[in-house]
């Protein structure tokens, strides 16, 4: 019996994709139920981590072998060195620019290296004495006091954080960022025109410093460009730090570094330390902490607004149906705002601005008291190299690790060893006209 051409023509448009023989269909067995289960359960486990992988393992009709199960994680383990290394550039630009502020000025202006009999209220007791053991003694209670007083203002902090006493906070950071924009800026900027004799009148100056301390507040408090937010921080970081190189007293400095790294490690790695405690927190709830107190390599300012729908007063409705409008009106608002403030923020890492601070107080005093760049070169280079291994420790541990230990350790092994053994090294090559 012939086929007709009609039926030919149908199966060439229709099937003409599809095998000419049928299919194999497994035969029915009962007892790889459960296998055939766990098989779909672990091979969507894998697409979870790894579709790449299963699919093609899929087009080559296999299951994937440990080779290509170890694929993904190298290309994992790449992107995140990748990923790290480039965010330790961005953390050494800020660091290296906060140094180079302080040690620049000063080196070029005289009061900020000139010993004064004024000091700190933290720190009343006085080095003003040939007794070493009394000088000893009197910077260890300094460095006491001191460390004291950031222990309660740290506590205090953490207590308002935990309470949601979120304006208090706000006000208190407002006030210490004006006092720094403000303040310490003319305070900087008054002492470098008297060392360049520069001839400036108070009106002039008044405009300048309102335009920089305005401008630092909306940034750092509200909103701002990026790069201008992280210029701002440096900057107070480097105000703040030649505020201590000039009125801590010089063993106190040194004594107060090795003390406030010591607490940085207790308060960031106990389990009920307060700064601890406070990154916790802040995770629990899925909020950043507060711009002013933290670096960060992305943006740290939320960006929240309420659509018109949301804000439209409606009529009197049930208890039900208000609660209701509220939740999906809350939803709407979290949908907007959580995920743009979530790519922002994963992708940065954040340096605590007090890190920048004691950084620079290290350099700093390392530059004012010996006065001699090798000693000042050598305080920097440990300080990155210390910042740099706490980043891959960061990388390994993946969780918040403090900056201070091994960047401070680093840096005064560096300062001391090169101030009484290199420096006198150098200083009798030279005398003696010898050249390494």
């Amino acid at each position: 019996m012939n086929v007709s051409d009609s039926e030919d023509d149908f199966y060439t448009e229709r099937t003409a994709l599809v095998q000419s023989e049928n299919p194999a269909v497994p035969s029915y067995r009962p007892d790889e139920g459960p296998q055939a289960n766990s098989h779909s359960k672990r091979v969507g486990g894998l697409a979870a981590s790894g579709s790449d992988l299963v699919l093609n393992a899929c087009l080559q009709g296999r299951h994937p072998g440990p080779n290509q199960e170890a694929e993904p994680e190298d290309e994992e383990e790449e992107l995140t060195l990748k990923y790290g290394a480039k965010h330790v550039i961005m953390l050494f630009v800020p660091v290296t620019l906060c140094m180079v502020v302080v040690v620049t000025t000063i080196k070029s202006v005289s009061f900020y290296s000139e010993k004064t009999t004024q000091q700190l209220i933290y720190t009343p007791f006085t080095e003003d004495t040939t007794s070493v053991g009394r000088r000893l003694l009197n910077s260890v209670l300094n460095s006491l006091i001191m460390i004291s007083v950031i222990v309660v203002l740290t506590m205090l902090l953490v207590v308002l954080y935990k309470n949601r006493c979120y304006k208090f906070i706000h006000g208190w950071l407002i006030l210490s960022s004006l006092l720094l924009l403000f303040w310490f800026s003319f305070m900087y900027l008054s002492e470098v025109f008297k060392t360049y004799n520069v001839a400036m009148d108070y009106p002039t100056v008044a405009v300048v410093i309102w335009n920089f301390g305005a401008v630092g507040m909306v940034c750092i408090h509200w909103k701002g460009p990026l790069q201008l937010q992280q210029a701002y921080l440096v900057l107070i970081s480097a105000l703040m730090a030649l505020v201590f190189v000039k009125y801590l007293p010089e063993w106190s400095a040194w004594v107060i570094l090795g003390a406030i790294s010591i607490y940085d490690l207790v308060a960031v790695l106990s389990p009920k330390g307060p700064l601890r405690v406070l990154v916790e927190t802040a995770q629990e709830r899925n909020e950043p902490i507060f711009p002013a107190l933290i670096y960060s390599s992305a943006m740290m300012w939320t960006v929240s607004m309420a659509s018109p729908a949301d804000s439209q007063p409606s009529g009197p409705e049930p208890d039900e149906e208000a609660e209701r409008a509220g939740e999906m009106a809350q939803q709407r608002r979290r949908s907007r705002s959580i995920p743009e403030d979530e790519l922002e923020e994963d992708r940065g890492v954040k340096l605590g601005l007090g890190d920048f601070i004691f950084y620079s107080v290290l350099v700093g005093k390392a530059a004012a008291n010996g006065g001699d760049w090798n000693t000042t070169l050598a305080c920097f280079v440990a300080i990155l190299i210390g910042l740099c291994v706490t980043l891959l420790l960061l990388a390994v541990f993946r969780k918040a690790l403090p900056a201070l230990p091994i960047s401070i350790t680093f840096g005064l092994i560096f300062y001391f060893s090169t101030d009484f053994l290199v420096q006198p090294f150098m200083d009798d090559l030279a005398n003696n006209q010898f050249y390494i």
